[in-house]
């Protein structure tokens, strides 16, 4: 079923879930392949639950549920919530190296806008964007070099060009296609970028509720620890 206590497998625990009202079968990513395992659903069903215990890192990953009427009922464990930035940077890390390889395998994009709660209220900070490549806005308040935190322009990531317009946002960065992007670099980034526009805790730092919706599915990110609004 995977750790109680610390994250599951990066590819997935499990990847696609076949639920019926007895039995479940599910796809999951095996060190030596694809795995097919078929089980009792009640009892998998609670161990998700039983996960939702609160501890840091007690549910890696997201989850995605479509609105097949087979679906009517399924419960929800709470997620947990980052309790320090290095925890913030571990789980962003996790998320953002994987997901365009995550994109490309489930067949979908997702669009997740992430805002800071500083005094001035809660500003759309960055916007992330991911099909086949994963894509990075930064709206960077005045007063912050997002140069020297690392981000670029249209001109060093022109790839980022069909993602937004060429000023809008004025900071970006293309961090490749599957395989390619270096999440821990990228996490540190948008972390470091958060602290110096005035979000002082990991709690300031929402992903936008738009993101709850990807081609149908209604996903709960529950791998960041970070609030959703």
């Amino acid at each position: 079923m995977g750790p109680f206590y610390d994250s599951g497998p990066s590819w997935g625990a499990p990847f696609l879930r076949w639920r019926g009202s007895t039995d479940t079968l599910e796809l999951r990513a095996g060190k030596a392949g694809p795995e097919l395992v078929l089980q009792p659903t009640d009892p998998a069903e609670n161990w998700f639950w039983r996960q939702g215990h609160g501890e840091e890192h007690a549910i890696s990953g997201f989850f995605g549920s479509n609105r097949d009427p087979a679906n009517a009922g399924l419960g929800f464990p709470g997620g947990w919530t980052a309790r320090s930035w290095e925890t913030v940077t571990r789980s962003l890390g996790d998320f953002l190296g994987a997901l365009p390889a995550e994109a490309v395998a489930l067949g979908v994009g997702f669009g997740m806008p992430f805002y800071g709660r500083t005094g001035g209220g809660a500003p759309l900070l960055f916007d992330v964007t991911c099909g086949d490549r994963l894509s990075i806005g930064c709206f960077a308040p005045d007063g912050v070099d997002a140069a020297a935190l690392g981000w670029g322009t249209v001109a060093e990531h022109p790839g980022t060009a069909s993602v937004w317009r060429d000023d809008d946002p004025l900071w970006r960065v293309d961090a490749g296609g599957p395989g390619e992007p270096k999440g821990r670099a990228l996490a540190e980034m948008l972390v470091a970028t958060a602290r110096a526009a005035g979000v002082t805790e990991p709690a300031g730092l929402i992903v936008g509720g738009e993101a709850e919706y990807v081609d149908g599915y209604h996903v709960r990110y529950y791998g960041l620890g970070l609030p959703t609004g």
